[in-house]
């Protein structure tokens, strides 16, 4: 099945529509969401990952974007969390504290693993490496060289003359039933301030950064949103 479409989260039945010609993605329906209240969009994927494990509904991934919200995963120490007393949401997937916000695209990959598609059990660390290879890929496409760095979460931008190595793109999965949750975050024109007050992923020697400040030039979320589509079939191995 091949869908892209537009509209509110997905509480009921799953998503599906008139596909972007544009945007085409084999084997996953795409769903653009637009801005979604945090807390909404948890209830929408926690449903929607039902559906996908019972078999009720296809593999789906949800791109959105948030209002400014601090989310804590599992592994999230006391001294990570905003020294105001800013709210943080805690949540259950793998990771630390990260800020989600406008300017950056969040992706909810709610699939089957391919692993387990083939009889096989899931495999949590494959899954984490196909997702940041989609964001490798992403940036490259932008022209923006990133990696993956060993003991450190998410997608890269080594350290060189311009500063330390900074983080474009954070990543938190958990895996259910075979199924994923939670997903990514993609910097594109964010408002970076925002991590000052936390320290991002549990990292306090790296840096944040965003395909805007890589590149020296805006790039929206409108214009990365394609760029990302055409490389999530990456994620079904």
């Amino acid at each position: 099945m091949t869908s892209t479409t537009t509209g509110p989260a997905p509480t009921g039945p799953a998503p599906t529509g008139p596909a972007t010609p544009d945007s085409p993605v084999p084997g996953l329906v795409v769903t653009r969401l637009g801005l979604v209240d945090y807390t909404e969009a948890l209830a929408a994927q926690r449903a929607l990952h039902a559906r996908v494990a019972d078999g009720e509904a296809p593999d789906t991934v949800l791109l959105l974007e948030h209002p400014s919200v601090y989310t804590a995963g599992k592994r999230t120490n006391s001294w990570d969390r905003p020294v105001d007393g800013t709210p943080v949401v805690d949540v259950d997937r793998g990771g630390r504290i990260t800020w989600h916000g406008p300017g950056q695209i969040v992706g909810y990959p709610i699939i089957t693993l391919p692993e387990v598609r083939r009889d096989r059990p899931a495999d949590v660390v494959a899954h984490v490496r196909r997702v940041e290879q989609v964001l490798i890929d992403v940036c490259a496409e932008f022209g923006l060289a990133t990696e993956r760095v060993d003991g450190r979460s998410g997608v890269w931008v080594r350290e060189d003359a311009r500063g330390p190595d900074r983080k474009v793109a954070a990543i938190g999965i958990r895996v259910a039933r075979g199924v994923g949750l939670h997903g990514f975050a993609l910097n594109c024109d964010a408002d970076l301030a925002a991590f000052d007050k936390i320290v991002p992923c549990g990292i306090s020697d790296a840096g944040v950064t965003s395909l805007s400040r890589e590149l020296g030039r805006q790039v929206t979320v409108a214009e990365a949103l394609p760029v990302v589509e055409r490389h999530l079939p990456t994620l079904l191995g």
